[in-house]
């Protein structure tokens, strides 16, 4: 099998000391900062900042209008719908540097963050879980969660295919079944 060949748009800057992986398709006016790791196959749409430190799987796929800041970590296969928003420091003030107060942020594999959603830094968004479109995450997200509003609160459950499960906990694309361990979701 032939590996696909990476791709970054002529409007695009990779500085130099980045790392993309093979098949990596990187489109228009997007910008990938010196220290970031990008893994393989994975695909940036138009406009998203990558900076320094961060941290991206295989096969993530980033919407346009993304900015991922320093302490920004996506596992594999994470997506990134457009105009998400990630933040890295609690307290920003345009006069007080706070490079040395980055708070790390953490989305595990699987995840999809909706539209518009804002991910406030320190949190873990949780492997498989869905945040819908305009959520503000404030806090951790358990796996295979379904979170919504402002602020984002739980109100299901979605399955590894990112079907919302009904009440008998069954994926309705794939059939696979799920029961729940406290207020964790495990196959069934």
């Amino acid at each position: 099998m032939t590996a696909k060949a990476t791709f970054v748009h002529s409007s695009s800057v990779v500085d130099d000391g980045a790392k993309v992986g093979i098949g990596t398709r990187i489109w228009h006016f997007c910008h990938v900062s010196a220290g970031a790791t990008i893994g393989a196959e994975c695909v940036l749409g138009q406009n998203v900042f990558v900076a320094n430190g961060v941290l991206v799987g295989d096969r993530v796929r980033i919407q346009n209008n993304v900015s991922l800041y320093d302490g920004v970590i996506l596992e594999d296969e994470v997506f990134c719908g457009p105009g998400a928003v990630f933040t890295n420091v609690r307290t920003p003030r345009a006069g007080v540097s706070r490079k040395d107060e980055y708070v790390r942020t953490v989305v595990r594999r699987g995840a999809t963050i909706g539209a518009n959603a804002t991910i406030v830094c320190g949190v873990e968004v949780g492997t498989y879980s869905l945040i819908g479109a305009g959520a503000v995450v404030t806090s951790d997200v358990v796996p295979h969660r379904l979170v919504v509003g402002v602020p984002a609160r739980a109100v299901g459950w979605v399955s590894h295919a990112g079907e919302v499960l009904g009440d008998d906990l069954t994926c309705p694309r794939t059939g696979r079944r799920y029961r729940l361990e406290g207020d964790s979701l495990v196959d069934g």
